[in-house]
């Protein structure tokens, strides 16, 4: 762990306190876990818990969504409203960046993610995650694109409207006030 992800006592116990209101709120997200084996999770894994920290600092409101049952992986995914409010107004990934001339974006969903130390939602968990709630009726995020649509300069966001999940694309390189990314972390 390096310096930028070392989090001070003050803010590791008020995240941690924020985490479990938000856990102990939702139930439904996270149906038969319990918050002592979330919390055991997190503590064990600081690196774990800075991303959790830039999840929270950027807008994302993280929340436990399931477990692996495979690896006990806790999932947690962003679970604000709209699109987190810190991470809109950005391409899909640094290619896309980098291709354009004229009036960049700061950043990149992709670059910002592994900054960040999560990955964007999947199409599959983006759907998941409208199951457990309404999210996106008024932003959008990007989403995790398959190489084939990359490619050819296209990436794909999704949404929710009128009761129903949509999937649409774009040039990579395109960038709006009301699109940005949500992330997935697994502790």
């Amino acid at each position: 762990m390096n310096n930028k992800e070392a989090l001070t006592q003050a803010q590791r116990e008020e995240l941690l306190g924020i985490l479990q209101t938000r856990f102990e709120e939702n139930m439904q997200r996270h149906e038969g876990l319990d918050w002592v084996d979330v919390y055991a999770r997190v503590e064990a894994n600081p690196g774990k818990l800075w991303s959790l920290h830039e999840m929270e600092r950027t807008g994302g409101e993280p929340d436990v969504v399931g477990q692996d049952d495979k690896t006990g992986e806790i999932i947690f995914f962003d679970c604000s409203p709209e699109t987190p409010s810190g991470r809109r107004n950005v391409c899909y990934d640094h290619a896309a960046l980098e291709a354009r001339k004229k009036f960049k974006p700061e950043n990149s969903a992709m670059n910002m993610a592994a900054e960040m130390g999560i990955v964007l939602l999947s199409e599959e968990q983006y759907r998941h995650l409208q199951k457990l709630g309404k999210f996106d009726l008024k932003t959008s995020s990007w989403v995790v694109t398959p190489p084939a649509i990359r490619k050819l300069g296209g990436a794909i966001f999704c949404d929710r409207r009128y009761e129903h999940v949509f999937v649409y694309h774009n040039g990579a390189d395109s960038y709006y006030g009301v699109r940005g990314f949500r992330g997935c972390l697994r502790v």
